[in-house]
């Protein structure tokens, strides 16, 4: 399968090369008409030559020569965009103009675009930034947020822009390293995912979240339960600044996994602490809570072997009921997690069934806006900071995402694109053509560390900066003012309508005054809700 997948590669190269070497041998016995198909064979030649060793391109670096056809309709991709758009193919452009607008920044070159908005402003969903007349010049654009309640012991001050969960496996050793040194270098943190704190999270130096999710890797005992010992030699490196446990992702929420035996490499083994030779399963559910409070007793568990770093939860909204179980349960055991990141349905850069990708889940607008109320109506809002996922690409998409009630987000594919990603979907294949998320060595040879991690600090320094324009725009002077009514959203008839009357702040402590209105069921989900069970009573 390898000389297939490497003839796949590097025939091109290896067929202009040959045609190269028969040219000169035509033209030395035959005739001097040769000089011309050597002359176009050689500087083919030495194209390829040159692009296997360069490092800016990890297309190049595995298919040389042939590669060049990729970057020439790239070239000529607005008159293509232009095509599908009138062509009524909405979902193409706009994921082309994210991963245009996140190559721009990665590489330090102009955004900016003649010509006006490329988005259908009178379609419904179409939504915007009110501006102010009085706009505000903002010169710090790095943007922060302190993790950590009273409870907390070693609060976090984290960047409002972070890398998401993508573990080492899925990941390329390449790609992790590429991503933990640029967050090194910018100032940002850096999730691992729930397949452990490889070497390749430790090389770069970034601050990580240590993920901990059901299959416990990291910190698992032969068997697959929870051992508190090694979580906490873990959790003590200065390295990891937070503990998110993972209840669900916004790929395939309430979907397990397996790594197959085939695919487990002595390094993956090592960062996940299973056995080679053995298939590895992430159950759906995890074996160290069954029920709201013993899930609180678990968090207060990991604060306290952590040493006082600030802990929360990822999940993306199934059952909100459920959801209020665990509030109630915070409010119960006292236990108050000190980040609650909120994974939309519409995010999930892992692969996963389609029908789980596309139908199961809460999308994260959605799912943000009823955990934001639920807090506050419970009055905890205060003592917790919410992380949104699921899309989060653009300054807009952060600006939106605060407004709606985040105080950060994370982004998976925004950083996957500035350090080469081109969405071939092909991540389960292991063939992934820009060594992105392969364990094929020479295919991730082709993405270099260096290059890539100076594009992933810059993609996320120009995208902040970016905010800090849009803010100032807004006549704001932080992105944390941001707030409902800065929205405006196109609604089906046409209409326009302020983003307060379709994601408004619900009062604080709501839920737990029996005068106060019933905001949308809320009340009555709130009522059928226990910490003591997941399972609903009536």
């Amino acid at each position: 399968m390898k000389r297939i997948s490497s003839l796949a590669r590097f025939g091109t190269f290896a067929g202009v090369l040959v045609l190269a070497i028969l040219s000169l041998v035509f033209l030395i016995a035959w005739s001097i008409w040769f000089i011309i198909p050597l002359a176009v064979f050689g500087v083919l030649s030495l194209m390829g030559v040159y692009d296997i060793f360069q490092e800016k391109h990890s297309i190049l670096r595995n298919y040389p020569v042939m590669g060049h056809m990729r970057f020439f309709f790239e070239g000529i991709r607005p008159e293509i965009r232009q095509y599908l758009i009138e062509s009524d193919q909405d979902e193409e452009p706009f994921s082309r103009d994210d991963r245009s607008l996140v190559y721009q920044r990665a590489k330090g070159q102009e955004d900016a675009r003649p010509f006006g908005t490329r988005m259908r402003v009178y379609d419904a969903g179409y939504s915007w930034v009110t501006h102010s007349v009085q706009p505000i010049h903002i010169t710090n654009t790095d943007f922060r947020v302190r993790i950590g309640n009273d409870a907390c012991k070693q609060p976090y001050d984290a960047s409002i822009y972070n890398i998401s969960a993508m573990s080492f496996g899925s990941l390329s050793a390449n790609a992790i390293s590429a991503l933990n040194t640029g967050a090194k270098m910018g100032g940002f943190a850096h999730d691992t995912g729930e397949g452990g704190v490889s070497r390749y999270h430790r090389a770069g130096g970034g601050d990580l979240i240590y993920e901990v999710g059901s299959g416990y890797f990291g910190c698992r005992t032969a068997d697959g339960q929870f051992d508190p010992q090694k979580f906490k030699e873990q959790a003590s490196s200065d390295q990891i600044k937070m503990i998110e446990l993972k209840l669900s992702q916004g790929a395939k929420p309430g979907h397990g996994g397996m790594l197959p035996a085939s695919k487990i490499s002595a390094e993956i083994a090592e960062a996940r602490d299973i056995p080679m030779g053995q298939d590895c399963i992430s159950p759906a559910a995890h074996s160290a809570f069954t029920t709201p409070i013993e899930m609180m007793a678990f968090l207060g568990q990991l604060r306290d072997l952590s040493g006082g770093k600030p802990v929360g939860f990822k999940l993306c909204i199934g059952h909100q009921r459920e959801f209020m179980c665990m509030v109630k349960a915070m409010l119960e055991t006292g236990i108050v997690p000190d980040f609650i990141v909120v994974d939309g349905t519409e995010g999930g850069t892992g692969a996963a069934p389609l029908e789980f990708a596309n139908h199961v889940g809460m999308p994260m607008v959605e799912g943000l806006t009823f955990v934001h109320n639920t807090l506050r109506g419970a009055g905890i809002r205060d003592q917790i900071k919410l992380g949104a996922a699921g899309k989060v690409v653009s300054a807009f998409d952060i600006a939106r995402c605060l407004a709606m009630g985040a105080d950060w987000c994370n982004s998976a594919r925004g950083f996957m694109f500035a350090i080469g990603c081109i969405q071939a979907q092909a991540c389960h294949t292991n063939h992934c053509p820009v060594g992105v998320a392969t364990q094929d060595p020479t295919r991730q040879r082709a993405l270099d560390v260096g290059h890539k991690s100076e594009r992933v600090a810059r993609f996320h320094r120009n995208t902040l900066k970016a905010l800090g324009e849009m803010t100032g725009a807004a006549g704001l002077t932080d992105p944390s003012e941001f707030l409902p009514r800065h929205l405006m959203l196109r609604q089906g008839d046409k209409s326009m309508v302020q983003g307060d009357e379709v994601y408004g702040y619900l009062p604080e402590g709501y839920l737990l005054d029996d005068k106060a209105l019933d905001y949308k069921g809320n009340k009555t989900r709130w009522s059928r809700a226990q910490a003591s069970s997941f399972v609903p009573f009536d």
